[in-house]
Parts: structure tokens; sequence; C-alpha cells
């Protein structure tokens, strides 16, 4: 069978940037006072930071089920089969919308929606994995399988410039957001198990990059079983501050080899702002 796999925009790649990994892209709306923009297609990067650092009001939202089931209809002309891979459930609606349009006659056994608790760069990752196993012959729904089994086999640590924005989507208190700027504190978050918790405080962000280190590398030898990282993929995602993380992520290279580096998607960045940089990481799928 031939199988497509799809992930949303907020895994942070470009349709065309994800066409060179073979995937395609289901881009996910934003509104920017009032007004509906689809992420990567209708502004720029850059018009989207400086419309958010003048203050506009944005807000996200999920793909509507035409748009979904739209692509899932153009590559079925192509493909046998369509594994969908949203951003965790945890976060957005998107995921148990596409589930449910999945349950629909025409798209059983045909399109198969994997909640594997992933966003921004652990969602490349996953897609990723899913060509590895539709290269080595596995059917829709044993990927799926998989893919769900391993949903637990990553982390993401999020280092915030300015928790104003994390205020203003409700993620924070105004009182815990008051108390940080005060205190000139740059949080660390963690998303783990589809949700975004607080992970440490940090002054620096030479002390912020050092928690997040630490936070991998235990992730690593803990719950990935691989301290050296010689099975897992490093990466890390930017808004706003790519001199930060380019060097970041020469940093370390030298510990832990081949670092990519990828953009914060715009849905993303619009709850955590510019300056955000986040480390994540991943372990690849076995075959066996």
């Amino acid at each position: 069978m031939s199988t497509a796999v799809v992930l949303d925009s907020n895994c942070g790649l470009t349709g065309e940037e994800a066409k060179k990994y073979g995937m395609y892209i289901l881009p996910m709306p934003f509104m920017i006072d009032g007004k509906e923009y689809l992420d990567g297609i209708d502004i720029t990067r850059e018009e989207f930071l400086k419309r958010q650092e003048e203050g506009a009001d944005i807000v996200t939202s999920q793909p509507s089920p035409e748009n979904v089931m739209d692509l899932w209809d153009e590559l079925l002309k192509t493909y046998d089969s369509v594994i969908h891979i949203p951003m965790t459930s945890g976060l957005s609606g998107s995921c148990d919308t596409a589930t449910m349009l999945a349950s629909e006659d025409e798209y059983v056994g045909r399109v198969f929606v994997v909640d594997n608790k992933r966003i921004s760069v652990t969602q490349i990752s996953a897609g990723l994995d899913a060509l590895t196993l539709i290269d080595a012959g596995f059917t829709p729904d044993k990927i799926k399988e998989k893919l769900e089994a391993d949903a637990l086999k990553s982390g993401i640590y999020v280092m915030v410039s300015d928790i104003k924005y994390l205020k203003k989507g409700g993620r924070i208190t105004p009182m815990a957001a008051a108390l940080a700027s005060l205190l000139k504190i740059k949080p660390v978050l963690q998303l783990h198990e589809g949700k975004i918790d607080a992970y440490a405080k940090a002054r620096t962000f030479k002390q912020a990059k050092q928690i997040m280190v630490e936070a991998i590398k235990k992730d690593l030898s803990e719950r990935l079983n691989d301290p050296m990282c010689k099975d897992s993929r490093l990466m890390i995602a930017q808004y706003g501050y790519l001199d930060f993380a380019k060097e970041f992520a020469s940093e370390l290279e030298s510990e832990f080899g081949e670092v990519e580096t990828v953009n914060l998607s715009l849905s993303v960045a619009t709850h955590i702002g510019p300056g955000t940089v986040a480390l994540a990481v991943a372990r690849k799928i076995s075959t066996d």
C-alpha cells in the first residue's frame, strides 16, 4: 500500500519544507485582529512577529473539517491511505475533530489519526518515524499503533523570554506573571504527556540553557534509555531568536552529534512570544 504522512503546521514546517522529507502539511488557522490567516500560507514570519510585537490581538483556532477532508480527499486520489499526526489532543481539539472525521464511511480503513502526544519538533520526529515504518512495510493500522505506543518517548523544554504572552493566553495567572516580571525570571516550561507545565525558573539565558540541557540528559538516560543520544533526535525550535538558537545548537553538537534547528510554528508562537527557544528530544522508533 502507498501511504501519505500528514502533520499539521504546529510542527513548524512549511509545506515546501515538509515535501523535502516526503510529508504533507495541514495549515493551522489563527486570527489577527479578527482576520483569519493560515500558518505558512497568508503571512510571513516577519510580518507575524511585527504584528505580535505591536500588540495585535492574536488567537489560535483549529482547522475546519472542510480543510481537513479536502486535504485527505486530494491525497487519497494518489495514495491508498493517510497517516495523520496532529498536535497533541492535550492542547487542541483538532485531534479529536480529525478522529471523528476519520470515522466517516469514506475514510474508515483509509485514514488513520495518530494521537501520540506530540507538538512542535517532536511532531516532525513522529512523521519521520512513520516514514521509517512505511519503508519497513508496516501497514497503516500498525503504524498508528506503534506511534501511539511510543507517545511518551520524547520531551520538550521551552525557554520563554517574555511571559506576557503566556499571561495573555491564560497559560499562567496574572499574579504569577507580575511576580516573574518583577524578579526578572525566565521560566523554563516542559511539555509532557500532552500538557505544558512549569519545569524550573532561571534568572539568565545561560542558566535556562543549562537547565534544559540537564533535563534532556535526564530524559535520554532515564526515559529514553539512550544516554549517548545514539538512537534519538535532538532538535531546537526557535522564534525571533535565530542567532541564539544556532549558537546553542553548535554548543550541543560537540556532545550529542547533529542537532537540527527549525522554526517554531506561528500558532505555537502566539502563546509563547518572540525570544523563545525550545530544546527537544525524541527516541527514534524501532522497526522490530
